[in-house]
Formats: structure tokens, C-alpha cells, sequence
């Protein structure tokens, strides 16, 4: 599968991710994470794979209690998140078609869900976890919201750097309205940049992204092998998905499996 041009945030501008978003506003996030998957599992897993996993945030949380290995589709990314959390094992590559050989206890895929703006491509990021998934595994998914649920708004953040120096970053996003039968839509940012002199630059970055009814999740998972996703509401009001690996069929008396 072809990859789209990363937005300027993942590449150009991904160093001043520490900026835009940071680790330490994660730590509950990354707590009630962990929580949900031991209480599927009925035990903490021993190794998780995040797809997606950008800059680190939860990561550096998670890493603390549970090995981490961490995939995201930009390099600069994932320099910045080696910088937080040097120990975790990074891999570079497009979670539609990542695959390393090896399973794990869980797989997470947090809001990079949201870039994956067709059924097809829902369908591919969900087989890359289901693919590395132990049998006994889960997976968990935490979409920022469902066709059922968004509306376009208008929000704001950023911080300025601890260092003492003047950098800093502030920035809007304005979630732009779906177009009737769209399964995506414009996200626009409005980033400001100070720069150590004080000066301010402005740049403009449009995400597009991905948003589907909870039918089309339902069928998604589905088609990438799991048995029907629980839908979990947690403490910030987001539908999170937690799927299992659909059991084999068995096959009849004498017989092969299907």
C-alpha cells in the first residue's frame, strides 16, 4: 500500500513534539490502558506492541510496568520518542503492512487509527495487530470518537520548552464536517512557533482523517480475524474497542477446518 505524505507535524515540524504534546499529561491515560488489557487478559501482558505510536507518550508510561516495542510510519518521530524512552525496541514502517515475525501479549493502537481513512485501510492496520497477536491475546483500540459520534469543534494547546529558553508552541485545531457517505474528514492546524530569538512563525497543516460507524468497526474487526470487539467507554468519554482472536473453527468429524 502506498503511504500519503506524512503532515507537516510528523515530519518538518515532529521535533517540536514535546511541545504540542507531553508525556507527563499520559500518566492516568496510560494507567487505565494497562488496567483495561490485565482485566481482559486476566494478567498484565508481558510485552505489548503499539502501532502507531508517534512520539511516545503512553509509551513512556507503559514501558515502566511492561516492555514496549513501538511502530510508527515517521522517522523523526520515532527519533524524538527514542530520546524519551531510549530502551524501547522502534520500528519504522506503515502499520497497514508492518510485519516482524513475532507475536505478542497485546497490541494497542491509540489515535494513529484515526489516519486510516478507507474500510481497506481499517481493515489493514487491524490484520497487522491480529497477525501480531498471541493466541491468547487482546488487542485495544482507541479511535478519538465514531461516526456516531463527532462533531466538528474547534480546540487549542501547546506548551512553552522547560529549558529556559524561549521556545515555545501553541496551536488550533478545527475539525472540519463529513461530508454526506465520506468515511474521512479535514483536520486543520494552525500551528505558532517561537523560536529561541522570540520570532514566530505560522504554518498551516491539514490531517485528513478517518471516521466510521461503529457497524464498519464491527466489520473491520471482523475481516482482520478477531471475534466481536467489547466497546469500553473510558474516563474521557471515548468508545475504546478491546478484541480478542476469533477461535479457530473446529472441524467436523472427520473433517478439515474451515
Amino acid at each position: 500500500m502506498k503511504a500519503s505524505p506524512l503532515p507537516r507535524l510528523y515530519a518538518g515540524l515532529a521535533l517540536w513534539w514535546p511541545l504540542f504534546s507531553r508525556p507527563e499529561d499520559y500518566v492516568q491515560e496510560a494507567a487505565w490502558i494497562l488496567g483495561a488489557l490485565a482485566e481482559t487478559l486476566g494478567r498484565q501482558p508481558g510485552h505489548i506492541l503499539e502501532l502507531g505510536s508517534g512520539g511516545g507518550n503512553i509509551a513512556s508510561h507503559l514501558v515502566q510496568s511492561v516492555p514496549v516495542t513501538l511502530n510508527d510510519v515517521s522517522g523523526t518521530m520515532i527519533e524524538v520518542s527514542r530520546r524519551l524512552i531510549p530502551n524501547a525496541e522502534h520500528v519504522e514502517s506503515d502499520m497497514r503492512n508492518l510485519r516482524l515475525g513475532k507475536t505478542f501479549d497485546a497490541v494497542m493502537i491509540h489515535d494513529a487509527i484515526m489516519y486510516m481513512t478507507t474500510a481497506r485501510d481499517l481493515v489493514a492496520a487491524l490484520t497487522t495487530a491480529r497477525v501480531h497477536l498471541a493466541p491468547d491475546g487482546a488487542v485495544i483500540v482507541l479511535p478519538d470518537y465514531v461516526a456516531e459520534t463527532y462533531e466538528p469543534r474547534v480546540q487549542s494547546g501547546g506548551h512553552d520548552a522547560g529549558d529556559g529558553s524561549a521556545r515555545a508552541l501553541r496551536y488550533t485545531a478545527w475539525a472540519q464536517p463529513v461530508k454526506s457517505g465520506a468515511t474521512a474528514h479535514d483536520l486543520d492546524f494552525a500551528i505558532m512557533l517561537r523560536v529561541a530569538d522570540g520570532t514566530v512563525e505560522v504554518f498551516h497543516d491539514r490531517h485528513r482523517l478517518g471516521v466510521f460507524p461503529r457497524a464498519a468497526w464491527r466489520e473491520a474487526f471482523n475481516a482482520a480475524g478477531f471475534a466481536p470487539p467489547e466497546t469500553r467507554h473510558d474516563p474521557w468519554h471515548r468508545e475504546v474497542f478491546i478484541a480478542r482472536p476469533r477461535p479457530p473453527t473446529a472441524p467436523p468429524p472427520g473433517g478439515k477446518a474451515a
